[in-house]
């Protein structure tokens, strides 16, 4: 698994969006968060530079490789903050690995399943609408993990958005770690209401709404300071127990 890291301190692992890569999900909190901790900037299985023999993968296999990249690096917990897809990935984490998960913070996910829009990123619809733009960039950005099949890339993306996440209302009550989480106050895919649900299903959580924030709240066009400034004491008043 390709990663980046930068600074030092307590671990934080960054868990990207689909079609997008961990420097670049993140881009806006690189600075502010390598001051007070080790980040750790992975891209999952099927994008960025991670090279797989398969172009295939799911959230729960996404889940595993993070279990087998902490190992690896003899990271035995760590703080987790996942945007869309990987905020699945760090709910998945806090639900089946409670022991490796300090703290969880989630940008951009209701917590459930919900497929709404998912056509609009298949290759066919892609080609039809002659999106140019997109076909190049998702073919430059994951190169090296699909080999330039950028159609079925985006067709795993679309199969993994339409199966998951398929965690229960009960195993997100189980979820015991201080958790954090925010959402755009115009985000479609999670928002306002569907959040708080969230929030009251994990005991002791917290949710922030980012002022006309879309999925993308935390990026350099809206209100990265906001949400920087939001998870930066959440994390602090959450060390790692000895």
């Amino acid at each position: 698994m390709f990663y980046e890291k930068m600074g030092s301190g307590e671990p934080v692992i960054f868990l990207h969006s689909g079609y997008s890569r961990g420097i670049l999900a993140f881009a806006s909190q690189m600075l502010d968060f390598q001051r007070a901790y080790t980040c750790y900037f992975p891209d999952f299985r099927g994008h960025g530079r991670t090279r797989c023999e398969s172009l295939e993968w799911s959230t729960p296999q996404l889940v595993d490789d993070i279990i087998v990249f902490m190992n690896q690096l003899g990271i035995p917990k760590a703080h987790l903050i996942g945007y869309s897809l990987g905020a699945n990935v760090g709910l998945y984490l806090a639900v089946h690995h409670s022991d490796r998960v300090v703290t969880l913070t989630t940008i951009g996910t209701s917590g459930f399943c919900d497929p709404t829009g998912v056509e609009q990123f298949e290759p066919e619809w892609i080609v039809a609408e002659g999106l140019h733009g997109m076909i190049h960039q998702m073919t430059e950005r994951h190169q090296e993990a699909h080999k330039g099949n950028w159609e079925e890339h985006m067709r795993q993306a679309a199969r993994d958005w339409r199966l998951y996440p398929q965690l229960t209302e009960s195993q997100l009550r189980g979820i015991r770690c201080p958790s954090l989480f925010i959402t755009g106050e115009h985000d479609a895919f999670a928002g306002e209401e569907r959040v708080k649900h969230l929030s009251s299903l994990v005991k002791g959580s917290q949710y922030l709404v980012v002022p006309g924030g879309s999925h993308s709240p935390h990026m350099i066009r809206e209100k990265p300071i906001l949400v920087n400034d939001t998870i930066l004491p959440f994390l602090n008043a959450h060390i790692i127990s000895e």
